[in-house]
C-alpha cells in the first residue's frame, strides 16, 4: 500500500511539474509573440478629433437622457 501512495504522489509531482512548465514556456512564448508584432506590425497613430464644444455635448446629454428615460418607462409597465 506504501508504493501505491508513493507513485501517486510521484506521478502528481510530474504531473503538476509539467503543466507548470507548460504554463510558464506559454506565457513566454505569448510575450515574445506580442513583442514581435508589435515591432512588426505597429498600431497605426491616429489623431483625434477636437473635443466637442459644450453646448453641443449638453444637446446629447439631453437626448440621451430623454432616450433612456423612454426606453425605462416602456420595459418598466
Amino acid at each position: 500500500m506504501d508504493s501505491l501512495v508513493s507513485e501517486g504522489l510521484n506521478l502528481m509531482v510530474y504531473g503538476m511539474g509539467f503543466v507548470f512548465v507548460f504554463l510558464t514556456l506559454l506565457v513566454f512564448v505569448t510575450t515574445m509573440m506580442s513583442k514581435l508584432v508589435n515591432k512588426f506590425f505597429p498600431e497605426p497613430i491616429v489623431e483625434q478629433k477636437a473635443k466637442a464644444s459644450a453646448p453641443q455635448a449638453a444637446a446629447n446629454n439631453d437626448e440621451l437622457l430623454a432616450v433612456m428615460t423612454a426606453a425605462v418607462h416602456k420595459y418598466r409597465k
